[in-house]
């Protein structure tokens, strides 16, 4: 795949996810219309969308079609949109902006921000039971990925321990274990997702796609740390120095600068060696691994 048919991969794959996700979500002409629309300004503002991209990469390599993982791309995309709205509070990080606006809270109120996430979180399980074009023990074995990986033993049990780490020195072993849960856990979901929607996976396969991962999961974190001391605000579309603010554990406070941005590549390589036996159909993921490792944002 080149460069050319990514952009066109990911572009009909966007248009997909937006599409799917103003569909699924509640319109603000039904009641509680205000927590409709807190829930609509959260979900569909402007954002990277990588973890529904993951998951139709997945599907590509898996040989599945993209119209099958519609919604379970974009259950995944609830979740982190639930999770974004949780970790933006006074109780969590007091942030005021999120994808370049103001974060719900600051956008309603503390009280319809609570009960919006709570929403994005049961509808995602709502549609995730409801995705057509799947058997039911495809939509079972989603079901019971997304339920771990985004409870106490994945994405909340993550926040937990970060939450536990502010203002205690930590190794780098002690780190990677709180963001293989409150990142890494929801982007290896996103790819499950896509081994999940086909029955016949020969395990050597779904191991290897979940390695990819867990690799590209911490790459992730890593550059999001690097860009907390590097970026804009205005570019990144949350507040810069917002970490070193909240006294919060990072790769660059930890081992530095230039060696946070060398385990980026060295976790981007190995996320790509464990895709070979996939060939050109996995090439929509190697370029999703490119492009979160060279992203300003």
């Amino acid at each position: 795949m080149t460069e050319n048919n990514f952009d066109a991969f990911r572009t009909r794959c966007l248009a997909r996810i937006e599409s799917t996700l103003d569909e699924i979500l509640p319109p603000t002409s039904v009641q509680p219309s205000r927590l409709h629309e807190a829930m609509r300004y959260t979900v569909l503002a402007s954002g990277k969308r990588i973890r529904p991209l993951l998951a139709y990469a997945a599907g590509e390599a898996m040989g599945v079609d993209s119209a099958v993982l519609d919604r379970p791309a974009c259950a995944v995309e609830l979740i982190h949109a639930y999770s974004l709205i949780h970790d933006d509070l006074p109780a969590m990080d007091d942030d005021d902006l999120r994808r370049g606006r103001p974060t719900c809270h600051r956008a309603f109120d503390e009280a319809t921000a609570i009960l919006a996430g709570d929403a994005l979180q049961t509808l995602a399980f709502q549609v995730l039971a409801e995705a057509p074009g799947l058997c039911a023990e495809s939509r079972i074995r989603m079901v019971e990925t997304l339920s771990r990986t985004s409870g106490s033993r994945g994405m909340v049990g993550g926040q937990a321990m970060d939450l536990e780490a502010e203002g205690t020195p930590l190794d780098v072993a002690m780190l990677e274990n709180i963001h293989i849960h409150k990142t890494g856990a929801l982007i290896r979901a996103s790819v499950q997702m896509g081994i999940r929607a086909r029955g016949d996976v020969v395990p050597d396969h779904a191991e290897r796609l979940d390695h990819f991962a867990k690799c590209l999961g911490l790459a992730f974190q890593i550059k999001d740390d690097i860009l907390d001391v590097e970026g804009d605000t205005s570019e990144i579309g949350k507040t810069a120095g917002r970490d070193l603010e909240l006294d919060k554990a990072t790769y660059p406070a930890i081992v530095g600068l230039a060696e946070a941005k060398e385990m980026a590549k060295r976790l981007t390589k190995d996320a790509h060696t464990s895709l070979e036996v996939f060939g050109e159909s996995a090439d929509a993921l190697r370029w999703v691994a490119k492009a979160l490792l060279e992203r300003k944002h």
